[in-house]
């Protein structure tokens, strides 16, 4: 069982990947032909669903890598501390979820104090 470094999911993420709200909801997806590429990000990240993507016809297919909510939150914070391209939307969905999920549990990460380590 193999599994993919987070920096280089991050990549791919940055490249390949989307994060969307609607209705107070985050979803985070990423498509490519490479369905064993993306069957690898999911077996390593744990969480949402591959599906083929609907591509027209004379098109390579596709497959696609989707979650929502707090899976979407949980992979965001796993791809922060690589992301570049997508960092912004990352930390928005971090931001909606965050205040929530410290009502919940004392034991997560200050985001403020992570990112003035980061500027560092």
């Amino acid at each position: 069982n193999y599994k993919l470094d987070i920096s280089y999911i991050a990549g791919l993420f940055d490249v390949k990947g989307t994060i969307s709200h609607r209705k107070k909801v985050w979803k985070m997806e990423m498509s490519m032909a490479d369905r064993n590429v993306i069957e690898l990000v999911h077996e390593t990240l744990m969480v949402g669903t591959v599906k083929p993507k609907k591509v027209p016809t004379g098109m390579k297919p596709q497959w696609r890598w989707r979650c929502t909510f707090r899976d979407c939150l949980h992979v965001c914070k796993k791809l922060w501390p690589f992301a570049i391209v997508k960092l912004h939307k990352i930390e928005q969905v971090i931001d909606h979820y965050e205040p929530d999920i410290q009502a919940l549990d004392d034991n997560v990460v200050d985001l403020a104090a992570e990112r003035e380590l980061r500027d560092v």
